[in-house]
């Protein structure tokens, strides 16, 4: 049996399909994902918290969700926009549907939808609130939509970050102490930084600079996350203070939370990007890298001060995507260098921030 279901947008752009997963309404910020696989990733990335997530490729659920692949503790989605859900997944590691996983958690979602017609409707308008809803009441919707708090005055995260910090599971050997701030984080950049010889500690994004230098870290990594940098005034300064006193890496979130904490200041992206296809300019090597990204935000490269270099830029729209502090051991990168299931081209940054790390022990 199907339940008739209705994506709504805030401009009142509607589209009909059949709900799947869960059966509540959805409310978020529409975002589309240009990803052809790791949809299991993207539903448990804690950077799309608020966001109703639209994947391009037609087909979603067809190799079924596996226990290994999680990115977080649980799904992260407000909700998912699919054009077909696959209800019978072949794969062997598949213990579930996508519909069965989103059901566990009560999380909606909703197929039949023309998603290249949605997601060009994005590009065209920019990111926008929306609502999955299965209520008949369209109208009814359509008013709890407006009374919605838009996705940019929300600090979401607060929402997803630890409240207590913890060690990953770490061998006996490691010798490199790693802090890492949980703005959002996913844990393959757990699993990299201990694959590397790192001890890892999580920590939540609140935790005082002092407290951090209390535990004599050999470096500090930023987390991505979710939401507006502007709202994180409280991180922004405690970056400030550690800057220069530890060496420090910033991934996505964290690193447009380091860049404003050199002076710079972000802006918002009309659509974002979100994809595992986005190609990098590498300026220090000239190489150019396909990476993963995941933000609706960027830095401003005009107001960056003269200490800080830009490293890489986007090759689709010279966004800023990569800084470097010219006098003090501190970068950032605004892709996904963790990327899970890939590419796996930029794990290198993992590399150059234990080197810098070595360099200044």
């Amino acid at each position: 049996m199907t339940t008739e279901a209705h994506i709504i947008l805030e401009d009142g752009t509607k589209f009909k399909g059949v709900s799947f997963g869960g059966n509540n309404t959805a409310f978020g910020e529409i975002v589309f994902n240009t990803s052809m696989t790791g949809y299991q990733e993207i539903l448990t990335d804690p950077s799309y918290a608020g966001q109703i997530v639209v994947p391009t490729y037609p087909m979603i659920g067809n190799y079924g969700i596996s226990k290994e692949a999680n990115e977080s503790i649980k799904i992260q989605v407000a909700g998912l926009v699919v054009r077909q859900h696959c209800e019978e997944p072949s794969h062997a590691d598949s213990k579930m549907s996508i519909s069965d996983f989103l059901h566990s958690q009560d999380v909606t979602g909703i197929s039949e939808i023309d998603t290249r017609a949605l997601t060009r409707h994005i590009r065209k308008k920019g990111v926008m609130m929306g609502t999955i809803v299965t209520n008949p009441n369209i109208d009814e919707a359509t008013t709890d939509l407006a009374k919605i708090t838009p996705y940019g005055n929300l600090d979401y995260v607060q929402r997803v970050t630890t409240k207590d910090p913890y060690q990953w599971e770490n061998p006996a050997t490691n010798k490199i102490k790693i802090l890492v701030a949980d703005f959002g984080l996913k844990y393959n950049i757990l699993r990299l930084l201990r694959n590397r010889g790192c001890a890892v500690h999580v920590y939540p994004s609140n935790t005082s600079p002092e407290d951090l230098l209390d535990l004599r870290p050999d470096g500090i990594l930023l987390s991505p996350g979710p939401g507006d940098p502007q709202l994180l005034n409280y991180m922004v300064d405690t970056t400030r203070e550690l800057l220069g006193r530890v060496p420090i890496l910033g991934i996505c979130l964290g690193n447009q939370v380091l860049g404003m904490a050199t002076g710079a200041k972000t802006y918002k992206l009309k659509f974002g990007h979100r994809g595992g296809n986005h190609p990098v300019k590498d300026l220090e090597s000239g190489r150019i890298h396909i990476t993963s990204q995941n933000h609706g935000y960027a830095i401003d490269e005009s107001t960056l001060p003269s200490e800080v270099s830009i490293t890489h830029v986007s090759a689709n729209d010279n966004t800023v995507e990569g800084i470097k502090h010219r006098s003090m051991p501190a970068m950032g990168i605004q892709y996904h260098s963790e990327s899970s299931p890939g590419p796996k081209d930029n794990e290198y940054i993992f590399d150059q921030f234990i080197s810098m790390i070595k360099a200044v022990k």
